[in-house]
């Protein structure tokens, strides 16, 4: 069955135009590219005077990220990075920089969030230096819907595994689209689904995060 999102926040979402030069498969996510996804940031927050992971996010305008809603539900200080593939260590790509506003979809609930609507955009203290390791990422254009089947990745650091551990470098998967008409058929997801939300892959195989921890988008 295929999984639904309506952000790209815990795992990042990609279609063609996005795509890096690879010719790798992908069998149940695996290490990407260095730098192959570079307009994916990490989101951290500050605790005990360390940064730590908690979600991906995409760099669409030098000084704006876009996020899942649910990942700056808490009072917190977040930074974003940008350039990044190791999160252990320093890859020498990596630019730093605060958050200085966080916008949140007016109809977001995170009571509800079966509802949806789960994004949000960051902006940024200051903008962030485009190169080879930092590109906006592709959005489309206003009203575009994926045709059944479109050629899609998601990109994240997060658990490989059921219960795993968090992955320390870049993962990618590849996840094509699943359309609405299907997705919302009884023998998928049902009402539960949007026609807000895009639906992707369904072979119980790839997946976009941890199945208890995976947020509708």
């Amino acid at each position: 069955m295929p999984e639904f999102w309506e952000h790209l926040g815990e795992t990042e979402g990609h279609s063609t135009q996005d795509f890096p030069e690879t010719n790798a498969r992908v069998v149940g996510g695996t290490e990407a590219g260095r730098n192959s996804w570079p307009s994916q940031i990490s989101l951290q927050y500050l605790s005990g005077g360390s940064w730590y992971h908690t979600c991906g996010g995409t760099l669409i305008r030098q000084n704006w990220v876009m996020t899942a809603a649910h990942c700056v539900d808490s009072p917190m200080t977040f930074r974003v990075v940008v350039g990044d593939h190791n999160l252990s260590q320093n890859d020498g790509t990596e630019q730093y920089v605060s958050v200085q506003k966080i916008v949140v979809h007016p109809s977001w609930d995170s009571n509800n969030v079966a509802a949806g609507y789960d994004i949000a955009l960051l902006r940024l203290a200051q903008s962030v230096t485009l190169n080879s390791n930092v590109q906006l990422g592709v959005l489309p254009q206003e009203g575009a819907i994926l045709a059944n089947n479109s050629p899609c990745y998601i990109t994240g650091w997060g658990r490989t595994k059921t219960n795993g551990q968090l992955a320390q470098t870049l993962q990618q998967a590849y996840l094509p689209s699943v359309d609405y008409a299907i997705c919302s058929s009884s023998s998928y997801w049902g009402s539960t689904v949007k026609n807000t939300m895009v639906c992707a892959g369904g072979d119980g195989v790839h997946s976009g995060c941890q199945v208890n921890t995976c947020r509708g988008c």
